[in-house]
């Protein structure tokens, strides 16, 4: 397949599997193999990898993006599989462990010779693997937003890259005129690469940093930092905490007699999943950005939310990453398809300008960077859990990782 076939089928078979989601063959879930990973096949399967934290403090946003991607999957096979075999996954646990994730890396590409990997939440666990996937001649295709200042042409990135998830956010405070901004995050690569884009933004905009506080990842105490915000009185906290922090935090916040409507967070790690694990009485009224919600009102996304809902219980929720994980799975299919192999170099080759209807709006990838053209959406927390956009970018924007779109983010790579 080619060119404009390559696209009908990418089309084409999402909505057939969304339309059919849930039923046909299971895809398998051992740990061992013996294809040769991202290379020719055999027998009758293909063999893929999922690597998320199913333990430790990430497991909380990681094992629902882990059980989209087996959606995918299984629903990839119910319409016959790819280039007519079945996927094979193996899973693997990163544990919240950086090293864990290199180590279950090496292991997916050379002991169980998987095609490809879909997996990582924190940008440490990206930046653990990608040296593996690069030495190890893997593929992995990463679900997660995060701070940017980066490719791999071992790498995929499905998430929002800065100028699609960040800047909207920014340009969304300057807009309510919140220009006084307190940042909060985890101690790890990317809430603190994030905020030097954010101060350099601020700097740039006439926005003022007024204080910045960093926490190690599964930190549950947080009365320092809110008498922090409660004594600085910012306009709006920009939230890059990840994890079950986010817990503790929103409730210490809310406990300290701290509300939304006095001082919003805008969070760029918290969506539905997590809100369901803080609770909705504990976050709503903040906001978020993201390029998906649970709520986006495109008929896409319905079948998927309802598919979702089918397989694995009315009270789960979808998630941006969630959806990122899901997609990057059948954009992985479409490219192969196209390539009519595993083999990596031609399916990276195939993935280049590959549109998808997915269920947050049209997709693209981009073959100089291997990231997806993307719609920015600023959502607000409801009481009810779910969040309601507020705002968007109007279109998908052009992924720029390297910010070399603003002269603002010169010298921040």
């Amino acid at each position: 397949m080619r060119g404009r076939k390559a696209r009908i089928w990418v089309v084409a078979v999402v909505a057939l599997a969304l339309a059919g989601a849930a039923c046909g063959d299971k895809a398998g879930e051992s740990t061992s193999g013996s294809q040769t990973g991202g290379g020719a096949t055999t027998g009758d399967t293909i063999k893929v990898g999922i690597l998320h934290s199913l333990s430790g403090t990430m497991a909380i946003s990681e094992v629902s993006v882990k059980d989209a991607e087996v959606m995918a999957i299984e629903e990839i096979n119910a319409k016959g599989g790819v280039l007519g075999k079945k996927l094979e996954v193996k899973i693997e646990d990163g544990a919240s462990d950086w090293p864990t994730f290199a180590e279950k890396a090496g292991k997916l590409i050379e002991v169980d010779k998987v095609a490809t990997v879909f997996g990582g939440w924190t940008s440490a666990s990206r930046k653990a693997m990608l040296p593996v996937f690069e030495q190890k001649k893997g593929l992995l295709w990463y679900p997660v937003q995060y701070e940017g200042l980066e490719t791999s042409p071992n790498i995929f990135y499905t998430g929002a890259t800065t100028n699609q998830q960040i800047i909207p956010g920014l340009e969304y405070l300057k807009a309510q005129g919140k220009n006084k901004i307190f940042l909060v995050g985890s101690d790890y690569v990317f809430p603190r690469t994030a905020n030097k884009e954010i101060k350099a933004y601020a700097k740039a905009n006439g926005m003022e940093i007024i204080g910045e506080e960093y926490t190690p990842l599964g930190h549950t105490e947080y009365s320092t930092v809110v008498n922090k915000l409660k004594a600085a009185k910012p306009d709006a906290v920009f939230n890059t905490l990840n994890g079950d922090s986010n817990v503790a935090f929103f409730k210490q916040f809310k406990d300290a007699g701290l509300t939304a409507k006095d001082m919003p967070v805008l969070s760029v790690s918290v969506a539905e999943e997590e809100v369901r694990g803080i609770g909705p009485e504990n976050v709503a009224g903040h906001l978020v950005a993201w390029n998906y919600y649970q709520t986006t009102d495109i008929p896409e996304n319905k079948t998927f939310v309802a598919a979702y809902k089918a397989k694995y219980g009315p009270n789960r929720v979808t998630a941006d990453p969630i959806e990122a994980g899901y997609i990057g799975v059948y954009l992985w299919a479409a490219a192969v398809e196209k390539a009519g192999t595993t083999e990596i170099e031609a399916v990276k080759k195939a993935a280049a300008g590959l549109t998808m209807n997915a269920p947050e709006g049209k997709v693209t990838i981009d073959g100089e960077t291997q990231h997806l053209y993307k719609t920015a959406r600023i959502g607000i927390v409801e009481p009810s859990g779910q969040i309601t956009e507020v705002s968007n970018s109007g279109a998908p924007i052009k992924p720029d990782p390297y910010l070399k779109g603003y002269p603002w983010a010169a010298g921040l790579s």
